[in-house]
């Protein structure tokens, strides 16, 4: 139970925040184009979701893109997130027509949930499809890759075929088709993460940047930092303030850096506090899951209804929201292409 600093009576109702997170970096643009010129040629798309993010990590512009292909929704990072999730969320994606699989690509069983759809689709018509290609989309650092070599590996027991790792942007091509199953035969094409080049929430922008989906550096990890201590407080059952050793919970983002950097050692000569140091650690701390399986989007009806009307996937970007995102993207890329070439 939580200490005497009751947290129900202690912490902010509501996180406020008016800026968002824009990164649309060049190889985005090019995966996009390149998806849509291979899109003819695909039977079944794989869209991967973050499970800790089911709504956030929905892309508008894969919706867009997608359209009525044949999709599968896969919830990977399931064992991040908390398992009564999943009702929920197959609740509300059969409203929408939507099939979905919830995956652990570092688990066979889950796997073979989307393969054994693949398969299906493949025997159902051998004539249609005498091999049947798939196309894995998704936001970045939802897990594509690993869930190709997770598929790789339970189909033809190979070993991995697509670049992984835990910063988004990882895989920046189209690769060429990958064979997961030798009868029927199915292949696999890995796309770039693609972000959306304009995110209107911000908040959904956090949370998407929280989960690795934006680079550190273009967020402010202090604002994470600040709403990750925000929904930690909302969770009653979750006792991050011991997780973290540090004496009781706190709804002062300046009071949690300042009591976490002494108590892992995050002190610049002096006895300064190192923010940068402990927001790393506080974030990562998340990341790898040590506060317990957590969901950050709220999923009673209400809100989900409330997603589904307010977002942009139910209009196209304004021709002004379209300028602002693409000039948003290209300052970007320009900010980018100058940091590699150490002028700034």
């Amino acid at each position: 139970m939580a200490t005497t600093k009751n947290i129900l009576n202690l912490t902010r109702t509501s996180f406020v925040h008016e800026k968002t997170i824009n990164w649309f970096p060049g190889h985005m643009a090019k995966g996009i184009k390149q998806m849509q010129d291979q899109l003819r040629s695909v039977d079944l798309v794989v869209e991967t979701r973050d499970a800790r993010i089911p709504l956030s990590s929905i892309n508008p512009q894969l919706e867009q893109i997608v359209g009525n292909k044949s999709r599968l929704v896969v919830y990977n990072k399931v064992d991040l997130a908390p398992p009564e999730i999943e009702q929920a969320v197959r609740r509300e994606m059969t409203k929408r027509n939507q099939r979905v699989v919830f995956t652990d690509a570092n688990a066979a069983n889950s796997i073979k949930r989307i393969m054994n759809v693949a398969v299906d689709i493949a025997k159902s018509d051998m004539v249609k499809y005498p091999e049947l290609s798939v196309m894995v989309v998704g936001m970045p650092n939802v897990g594509k890759s690993s869930i190709i070599n997770a598929l790789r590996r339970v189909g033809v027991g190979r070993g991995k075929a697509a670049s992984t790792g835990a910063k988004p942007g990882v895989t920046r091509a189209m690769s060429s088709k990958i064979k997961v199953l030798e009868s029927p035969p199915i292949y696999l094409v890995d796309t770039p993460g693609v972000m959306m080049p304009h995110i209107p929430d911000p908040i959904t922008a956090i949370k998407v940047a929280l989960t690795g989906g934006i680079k550190d550096n273009i967020a402010d990890e202090s604002i994470l930092a600040d709403y990750l201590l925000f929904r930690l407080n909302r969770f009653p059952l979750v006792e991050y303030h011991k997780v973290l050793g540090i004496k009781e919970p706190t709804d002062d983002i300046g009071e949690l850096i300042e009591h976490l950097s002494k108590k892992i050692g995050a002190l610049r000569q002096g006895g300064e506090v190192d923010v940068d140091k402990t927001l790393h650690y506080f974030l990562r701390s998340y990341r790898s899951g040590v506060f317990g399986r957590l969901c950050l989007d709220d999923l009673d009806e209400e809100s989900v209804d409330a997603f589904f009307k307010n977002s942009v996937l139910n209009r196209p970007l304004s021709k002004n929201q379209d300028k602002k995102a693409k000039r948003a993207a290209q300052r970007q890329r320009s900010l980018e292409k100058a940091k590699s070439k150490n002028l700034i």
